[in-house]
């Protein structure tokens, strides 16, 4: 929980020592989506405990569990670091155990700590890593784009 605590900045006059991960467009876009699919599942988790719904809780977390990686992942494993690999599907495993869990247990305060532990490890992969876009598809032909969290 600590972890969600902290608050991650950076200013002007700080360096990003965070790993760079270099990807095509269609990569990085591939990567944000499954990002945005997973940030909004935890929002109907968290909307779903709210209202002690542990059915709609294990419905919400089921799709981000470990069914969820999509069918052009074999290639980004090529491309992305086995520590990211490993946080990614860490996190999807912990969705599969709330999915389940809230089914079996019925505990809101049980799966709000098992969310606030994954959600930690979101925090660690964003302070960890950073997208670099380094070939840019023909419909931005721009300078190199970041995807800063």
């Amino acid at each position: 929980m600590s972890l969600l605590l902290i608050s991650i900045s950076a200013t002007a006059g700080e360096i990003d020592t965070r790993r760079s991960l270099p990807m095509n467009e269609m990569q990085r876009d591939r990567i944000l989506t499954e990002m945005r699919a997973l940030l909004a599942g935890t929002q109907g988790i968290l909307s779903a405990l709210t209202r002690e719904d542990m059915a709609s809780v294990a419905d919400h977390a089921r799709p981000l569990g470990t069914g969820m990686p999509h069918k052009g992942e074999d290639h980004m494993k090529a491309i992305l670091p086995q520590g990211f690999m490993q946080m990614g599907m860490s996190l999807h495993r912990d969705f599969d155990q709330i999915a389940a869990d809230a089914e079996s247990l019925k505990d809101p305060k049980h799966t709000l700590k098992q969310l606030s532990n994954s959600m930690g490890k979101c925090v660690a992969c964003h302070a960890s890593y950073q997208i670099r876009v380094t070939t840019p598809s023909t419909r931005s032909q721009s300078k190199t784009i970041r995807h800063n969290h």
